[in-house]
């Protein structure tokens, strides 16, 4: 990637998942393990690779959780800085609310549950070069009626915010990542909740001022659903996604530290099996998540789902779709499909059939 200098990085990570529940009753969706590290890891990687050394994290749900991991980020080639939301301000009230600890003039701002192969370097130099006011990374995608739309000009000026529409007149959306000129952050009202999607931006065209759009095809995922939580997972692990925070060798799967595979079990598709996690003979794990120490006993099928800290899956069991949470167990021939979701602590007897509800 390009590298770049003099800009800051701030991450907005106060949001409280609640898509991804029961997983974010015990850690902010940030702090997910996520092909073996937190998913900010993933994020903070891209940044240190194109130069970017301050960062900037803004807070609220679990504020002390991540300071706890990342300290002042020196372990991590950065120097980070955090800022508590005392209360919710939305995307443009908190990039408002950090100001006061950026340091230089550009500032790259990310949303915290997008997982990106932008090239970031690219993109502050696309903003620097067009003197913009406001850059932001547009995406192209298959389907843009599922969100709003970002048409340009030839240029590369942003010519509307356009809501969600059955015909969009372009395939670009907004990926949630933006370049700002400092001094445009300082004019965002202070103290109170502002959308940058709904007034920040569109008063930014009203008013004339060159509102940027940097346009690419690269790896793009909101993480924010279980669904896109496992498949983010699964793509970093099958090299799908880039990043260089892997904590081990990857491929078809990732395997930690104290996990256990047995002889004729089957670990494919991107799975990853956490720290003391175990996964029988006969069981089969396809693209899917097992956090620390989860067990998945003989002949269990597990797909596309999530297994939190210490569940349990038992003998025979099939999850397709699925999220346990934390220290949850799953007996024996039980069948759970659909995005189905087991509350921590839960357990679900022999035979149990569950579709798409929560236990």
């Amino acid at each position: 990637m390009t590298s770049v200098s003099g800009a800051d990085a701030v991450i907005l990570v106060g949001g409280k998942g609640t898509r991804l529940r029961p997983l974010t009753l015990s850690a902010p969706k940030p702090m997910l393990p996520t092909a073996g590290v937190p998913f900010l890891s993933h994020v903070l990687s891209r940044i240190r690779a194109v130069g970017i050394t301050h960062v900037v994290l803004g807070t609220s749900y679990r504020a002390e959780v991540f300071e706890e991991y990342f300290g002042d980020g020196s372990a991590f080639g950065l120097d980070i800085d955090y800022v508590v939301e005392s209360e919710p301000l939305d995307t443009g009230g908190a990039i408002r609310n950090v100001v006061d600890r950026l340091r230089g003039d550009d500032a790259v701002v990310f949303n915290g549950d997008i997982l990106s192969g932008a090239d970031l370097g690219a993109l502050v130099a696309a903003h620097r070069k067009a003197e913009a006011d406001v850059t932001l990374h547009l995406q192209r995608v298959a389907d843009p009626s599922r969100f709003g739309s970002v048409p340009t000009d030839a240029d590369g000026r942003v010519t509307a915010f356009l809501e969600k529409t059955p015909n969009p007149p372009t395939d670009q959306i907004n990926a949630g990542c933006y370049v700002f000129r400092r001094s445009v952050i300082e004019e965002i009202p202070a103290g109170r909740p502002v959308s940058v999607e709904r007034e920040t931006f569109p008063d930014l065209l009203r008013r004339g001022r060159h509102v940027h759009g940097y346009v690419d095809s690269s790896y793009w995922l909101d993480v924010g659903t279980p669904e896109a939580f496992v498949r983010g997972s699964a793509d970093l692990v099958t090299g799908r996604a880039p990043s260089s925070a892997l904590p081990g060798p990857t491929g078809e799967r990732l395997v930690l530290d104290d996990a256990v595979i047995a002889d004729g079990a089957e670990v494919t598709e991107g799975s990853t099996v956490g720290k003391g996690a175990s996964v029988a003979a006969g069981a089969r794990v396809r693209g899917s998540v097992l956090f620390d120490g989860a067990v998945v006993a003989e002949g269990a099928v597990v797909e596309r789902s999530v297994l939190g800290v210490g569940a349990r899956v038992g003998k025979g069991a099939v999850l397709r779709g699925v999220v346990l949470g934390d220290r949850a167990s799953v007996g024996a021939e039980c069948e759970l499909l659909d995005g189905a979701r087991v509350w921590p602590d839960v357990e679900l007897a022999d035979s149990a059939i569950r579709f798409s509800s929560d236990v």
